[in-house]
């Protein structure tokens, strides 16, 4: 599949800012942060912004942006419809979370239900934003048991390790946080590996024979039935090399999981140096979410859609 930038920046910026809504949510209902005016203000706020600005980039794929707010009337049968619907229910709950946790600084009663409620609203629009791919049963990587906890995966580890530098850069570095950030990156790495293994032992029953309905023989496509690429071909039909392909492995693994990795153990083995334990998690931070993209590249350009095979792809 042809690997959108629109599309690539939505779902990076639109995980780590929900992970992260979702971890102050949880953290905000239970109690466990007695953080300023300035820090609830901050955290919340980028996870606001990364959501808002993930969902806004997504309309610049669409060929009328302008027709977007029409796909909200499909949510009975659309998972992308599910997930707009999602979407802008989750800010209800978030903005009442923003009210009382940030410009009131309330703790506990209707600001921490409203907070969970953030919380389980950012896991429901994450989950239709993975059903849309998963559901896709013409492209085999996508349509895999594999792809809808991916995403969840993902979310919540980018938007820990994000909470994680946050916490770090105001001062109150929290073990736990720091120490969830550590597993979630290395049971983030465990799952991509997995999927990688998954895709590339994939044996697909799909021929042209199948596809056309044709028995008896070897269908073959002799030629296009269009002088230069097509839509189709473009969107459906695009080709990364193998070689491409390993090298941009090695780069996502390196940034998203292995370096990050590092750092956040450093992190947590320099915590009593304060300033040092911050400047290692910010970095983590900013690693991983670079290293998302290209895994998030990845993720379209090496999927296949069934309607190559009629152009002998």
């Amino acid at each position: 599949m042809h690997p959108a930038y629109s599309v690539i920046f939505f779902t990076t910026a639109t995980g780590a800012g929900y992970g992260l809504l979702a971890c102050l949510g949880i953290f905000a209902f239970l109690g466990f942060i007695e953080a300023g005016f300035w820090f609830r203000l901050v955290s919340l706020g980028i996870a606001v912004a990364l959501i808002s600005a993930g969902l806004l980039s997504s309309t610049a794929h669409l060929g009328r942006p302008e027709r977007a707010w029409r796909a909200f009337s499909q949510w009975k049968s659309s998972w992308l419809s599910r997930e707009g619907v999602a979407a802008v229910a989750t800010f209800i709950p978030t903005a009442a979370f923003g009210l009382g946790w940030v410009l009131l600084g309330l703790d506990g009663g209707w600001t921490a239900a409203a907070g969970l409620l953030s919380a389980i609203g950012a896991a429901v629009t994450v989950s239709t934003t993975g059903m849309i791919y998963a559901s896709l049963k013409p492209i085999a990587q996508w349509s895999s048991r594999y792809t809808l906890p991916a995403y969840l995966i993902f979310a919540v580890m980018t938007g820990c390790v994000l909470f994680n530098a946050l916490l770090s850069s105001f001062g109150q570095p929290f073990l736990w946080v720091q120490t969830t950030s550590l597993l979630l990156t290395g049971c983030g790495w465990a799952w991509k590996r997995a999927t990688w293994r998954h895709n590339d032992g994939q044996v697909t029953g799909t021929t042209l024979n199948s596809a056309t309905g044709l028995m008896g023989g070897e269908v073959r496509s002799i030629e296009w039935p269009h002088t230069e690429e097509n839509y189709v071909l473009k969107e459906m039909g695009f080709i990364v090399a193998r070689k491409h392909a390993a090298k941009l492995r090695l780069i996502a693994q390196a940034l998203t999981f292995a370096m990050p990795f590092l750092l956040l153990a450093l992190s947590v083995l320099l915590r009593e140096v304060g300033w040092l334990a911050a400047l290692f998690a910010m970095a983590a931070t900013i690693l991983q979410l670079a290293g998302m993209l290209v895994e998030r590249w990845l993720f379209f350009a090496e999927a296949r859609h069934t309607v190559a095979l009629y152009y002998g792809r």
